[in-house]
């Protein structure tokens, strides 16, 4: 790996560049003790520093680069070692590399039939606010998938609601499981308002608007038109 420039000689050596000149003799004779020593004292910081930052993106290059090599290892059904790799990205990697081997973790332990470990993992990324909101979102949607039926239905709804709204990316399958969780609560002209918009709503995946059409109708709201094709 390339060793990032020695920016504190460079400067250092200006520096004496310009103590020699004649013009500051003077002012280096009378000042000259604590000057450079504040100068040397913030070229080192500054070297350090950039070192640190350049020492930082190399690192988080090779973690990109190890879950990456995860992933092609994963696609090719070769699971050795990865757990052990996946839980130490988790505790030291960036934002980033940590949210995707957690959520790899948890879908690797639902293939395991290890649901309480894969909920402790999306609980993780969920609950982490320095994480990326899409991995959160994405965590929290498959958290509450795995513990809905412990979950009371109110606890489902207030935990989904700023999903379940028109628009959102998640919109579908949020909204999905909070008109399930309205149902339980008796609130079936509630949950079928949210089928039916479901339904209509075509940035949702045709399987799920399917699904809501049908279950808007169980529910006595008609919307089999939204899934109607355009005339030609």
């Amino acid at each position: 790996m390339a060793q990032p420039p020695n920016i504190t000689d460079t400067f250092l050596r200006e520096v004496d560049e310009n103590l020699r000149r004649d013009r500051l003799a003077d002012f280096g004779k009378k000042y000259g003790g604590w000057m450079v020593g504040a100068v040397l004292l913030l070229l080192a910081a500054s070297g350090g520093w950039i070192y640190w930052q350049h020492r930082q993106e190399a690192r988080a290059q090779a973690q990109v680069e190890q879950i990456s090599d995860i992933y092609q290892r994963l696609g090719a059904n070769n699971r050795k070692g990865v757990s052990e790799q996946l839980d130490a990205l988790s505790k030291d990697g960036s934002n980033a590399v940590r949210a995707s081997a957690l959520v790899t973790r948890a879908v690797m332990a639902i293939e395991d039939n290890d649901l309480k470990l894969a909920t402790e993992k999306f609980h993780q990324v969920a609950s982490d606010d320095k994480l990326p909101k899409p991995y959160r979102d994405l965590a929290l949607i498959r958290q509450t998938a795995l513990e809905f039926d412990k979950l009371k239905p109110e606890e489902v709804v207030a935990r989904l609601d700023p999903l379940a709204k028109p628009g959102n990316p998640w919109f579908g399958t949020a909204g999905e499981m909070t008109a399930a969780a309205k149902i339980k609560q008796g609130k079936k002209q509630e949950a079928a308002q949210l089928f039916a918009a479901i339904a209509k709503d075509k940035t949702v995946p045709d399987a799920i608007r399917a699904r809501s059409v049908q279950l808007a109708a169980s529910l006595g709201v008609d919307v089999s038109a939204a899934l109607e094709a355009p005339a030609q």
